[in-house]
C-alpha cells in the first residue's frame, strides 16, 4: 500500500477545519469558488472530478488525489475512467505524474464504495 487514503482525508479534514477557524473569510471564498467550478452544466460532475483527479496527479497533491478520487467515485466514475484519465495525465505530466497516477488509483480502489 502506498498510502491510506481514507486517514489522509481524516487527518486533512482536521487540518482544513482547524484552517477555516483561523482564516474563515479566505476558506469561505475557496469554498465559494469550488461551489461555483462545480455549478456549470456543460460538463457532468463525474467529468469534473476526473479533471480534478488529473491535475492533482499533475501537481503531485495527495490530498488532492484522496478528495477527487473519493469524488469520482461518489460521482459513478469506473476504475476504467479514472485509468483512462490517468493515461492522459502521465502523458501531459511524464515520470513523476505516472507515480502519482499508481497513487491516485490506489485512492479510487480504497474509497470507490460502489465496486
Amino acid at each position: 500500500m502506498i498510502e491510506d487514503w481514507k486517514q489522509l482525508i481524516a487527518a486533512m479534514n482536521i487540518g482544513v477545519g482547524d484552517l477555516r477557524k483561523g482564516a474563515p473569510d479566505i476558506m469561505r471564498s475557496f469554498a465559494e469558488m469550488g461551489r461555483a467550478a462545480h455549478a456549470g452544466a456543460a460538463l457532468d460532475g463525474k467529468t469534473k472530478e476526473l479533471v480534478a483527479l488529473a491535475i492533482g496527479v499533475s501537481t503531485r497533491c495527495a490530498p488532492c488525489i484522496a478528495y477527487h478520487a473519493e469524488g469520482a467515485a461518489k460521482k459513478g466514475a469506473s476504475r476504467a475512467e479514472v485509468l483512462e484519465t490517468m493515461a492522459i495525465a502521465i502523458y501531459m505530466g511524464a515520470g513523476p505524474s505516472a507515480m502519482y497516477a499508481a497513487q491516485a488509483l490506489e485512492a479510487f480502489d480504497q474509497l470507490n464504495v460502489a465496486e
